[in-house]
């Protein structure tokens, strides 16, 4: 790998990521959660923050953006949507590159959370930062967009390799694992939620995932199985959205 990552819990649930491109010694951060607790982590590894991807403007993705950029001079980058609470040096869309060092990142639409949410993927080193559109057994809200666009968006990150490593954003995977199992009886579920619920009491993180779990065992991209009579793949899925939107477990 030419990229190395560092993971760590910050917020209530969130993950904090420090990326560093070895060839050069670039950093980023995906987003933003805790400003302190980023710079935390800097100091521990011993690295200095050139580059800020936001994914969406939610608080706890882009609201450590302007204490950063004080604090280090780091360049930001995101989707426009991020400036509704903090400034950006460059826009970024569906089909743009954004280079850290020599690792490339190519931006992708994954709009649904919020209307304007993207991807960072890696082709190289087979890995994508979500933030909130795809989870570990579970996607995100449909706060702003629609479940067709939220759909569409799913697509799109599972058209990725299946070997692709998934950043996800926060660490929801058991309450994720509880409703999959009351809308799916699948045999590969019921071992992956098993070892989830293992995972968690020994407090293991249970992020990154890859692309082929999901696609196996996450009900949100096996809807259209779970829902044969629905009228459309994305009538599917917004059934099981709703579906999670109202569970109690």
């Amino acid at each position: 790998m030419t990229l190395t990552v560092h993971q760590f819990p910050c917020l209530s649930d969130n993950y904090g990521f420090l990326i560093r491109d070895e060839a050069s010694g670039q950093v980023a951060t995906i987003d933003t959660p805790d400003a302190q607790a980023i710079l935390a982590e800097l100091d521990k590894l011993g690295w200095k923050l050139d580059l800020i991807l936001n994914t969406h403007w939610h608080p706890d993705h882009a609201g450590g953006n302007e204490a950063l950029k004080t604090a280090t001079g780091a360049t930001i980058a995101g989707p426009s949507e991020v400036t509704r609470i903090a400034p950006l040096d460059r826009v970024v869309r569906d089909g743009d590159v954004v280079m850290l060092g020599e690792t490339r990142f190519e931006v992708i639409d994954s709009g649904g959370h919020t209307l304007g949410h993207v991807a960072y993927h890696d082709a190289a080193d087979a890995l994508a930062f979500v933030g909130d559109t795809l989870f570990a057994l579970g996607c995100g809200r449909l706060f702003e967009g629609t479940a067709e666009q939220m759909w569409g968006s799913l697509a799109r990150l599972t058209a990725l390799p299946d070997a692709t490593t998934i950043y996800c954003a926060h660490e929801y995977t058991a309450s994720n694992a509880r409703f999959a199992l009351s809308v799916d009886d699948d045999p590969a579920l019921k071992a992956r939620a098993e070892q989830i619920f293992a995972a968690r009491e020994r407090g293991e993180a249970t992020v990154p995932t890859t692309i082929a779990a999901e696609k196996a065992t996450n009900p949100f991209l096996r809807a259209p199985l779970l829902r044969p009579d629905a009228a459309s793949p994305a009538q599917a899925f917004a059934e099981i959205r709703a579906a999670k939107d109202s569970f109690k477990g």
